[in-house]
């Protein structure tokens, strides 16, 4: 085997790294993790995951995983309530029967009619967990804030902020968005799409949101109007998480000084921008337990490419950041961890430089079709006919 007597080292413990390690200590592969956390016990922030039959089921399938992330799957997650910007009630995903879900599910076209998918969704915290329980014991090196790595022999010497470093003959960097390690094979700089997203965490939602989080009916609720959105949903913690998404241009975090921790003024920006929304949209803004971030979002050429190395690779968002209006980002990197450890793991290659470079090309691909795929769909959910477009593709449920 490639990997036999060497040491890996995944730089990130998102999803797509924890399930690569997974994978890959299946194969008996000496492998160690390095995540930014604290710990294990940090919490998990993001919107629920649809894990897609051929990538990020697949991949759970593959690492023997299955059963219990389906133990763990929220059945009413996936299902959609759809308003309009005044708060009306057009389409209701609750009051469809499962088996006309499944016979649109099987017939959606394009891709903005992935959206309405019926697909197992799962919290981040609860899939996290899973993949980290999965791992043997000292797998991951927590609180590990990487700094640099140089070559040193055959591989690298990674150092990381605490003033550790590890010597690894494979690294594999899968840190997200703003990618540290990315710089080391690639340096093109991701492209704003023009949209910016700011994303909102709601503590104890019954209490502080009950408007809103009854009316989600432990699901989601997708707003259209204006060319702006408003989605949010409900976590099997007891959190809300919603979206406010508008276009906005790139400088616009900087220039406005808007305090995102102080959040009198981030309402005060909401009432200007959202002024044709519902009030009834504000209870989102005046919660108690409420929390920012702002997230612009960019994407990486369609025709990026790199040169390859024996002994640095990368996957997720690290290698493809895009936005998330297909839903396919967590997806891919799922898909990434199982193709990457397919071609380190197998018999096919003859060293570990063709194995990476036959990962790296099918990655590139699918990559840039499912980036084109999500621009597309961001285009059309911020267009003036948003809310008429996704009626018709969820209507069509009932046809």
């Amino acid at each position: 085997m490639l990997l036999e007597n060497k040491q890996v080292a995944i730089i990130g413990g998102g999803m797509g790294g924890l399930l690569l390690a997974r994978l890959l200590q299946m194969q008996n592969v000496n492998i160690k993790v390095y995540e930014r956390d604290q710990n294990e016990e940090v919490r998990v922030q993001g919107s629920p995951l649809d894990l897609h039959e051929d990538s990020g089921l697949k991949a759970m399938k593959q690492a023997d995983l299955l059963k219990e992330f389906y133990a763990n799957v929220r059945p009413n997650a996936s299902k959609a309530r759809i308003v309009n910007k005044d708060f009306e009630l057009k389409f209701d995903e609750h009051s469809i029967q499962k088996n006309d879900l499944e016979l649109n599910s099987n017939s959606n076209k394009n891709s903005l009619q992935d959206i309405s998918k019926p697909r197992p969704e799962i919290d981040r915290s609860e899939l996290r967990n899973i993949l980290i329980q999965s791992l043997l014991p000292e797998t991951i090196i927590w609180d590990s804030h990487f700094l640099s790595m140089e070559k040193e022999n055959n591989g690298w010497r990674v150092h990381f902020k605490d003033r550790t470093s590890f010597y690894a003959d494979l690294a594999i960097a899968a840190d997200g968005a703003n990618s540290k390690v990315r710089s080391y094979l690639n340096a093109e700089k991701p492209i704003y799409s023009g949209i910016t997203m700011l994303e909102g965490t709601i503590y104890n939602a019954k209490e502080n949101v009950p408007n809103l989080f009854e009316f989600s009916k432990g699901g989601k609720v997708m707003a259209f109007g204006n060319e702006q959105t408003i989605m949010y949903g409900t976590k099997g913690d007891g959190s809300l998480m919603f979206l406010l998404s508008s276009k906005i241009p790139e400088n616009w975090i900087s220039e406005s000084n808007l305090d995102f921790k102080n959040n009198s003024e981030v309402f005060d920006w909401f009432k200007d921008v959202y002024k044709e929304w519902s009030p009834k949209w504000e209870e989102l803004l005046l919660s108690k337990e409420l929390y920012f971030i702002p997230r612009p979002q960019y994407y990486f050429p369609f025709n990026q490419t790199w040169k390859t190395q024996e002994n640095l690779t990368m996957i997720g968002d690290a290698a493809h950041r895009m936005p998330p209006f297909a839903g396919k980002g967590a997806n891919l990197a799922m898909w990434d961890a199982l193709e990457l450890s397919e071609s380190l793991t197998g018999n096919q290659f003859e060293d570990l430089k063709t194995a990476i470079s036959y990962f790296e090309k099918r990655m590139l691909e699918r990559a840039a079709e499912a980036t084109k795929d999500t621009l597309r769909n961001g285009e059309q959910l911020h267009s003036k006919d948003a809310l008429e477009r996704l009626l018709a593709i969820f209507n069509s449920k009932d046809k």
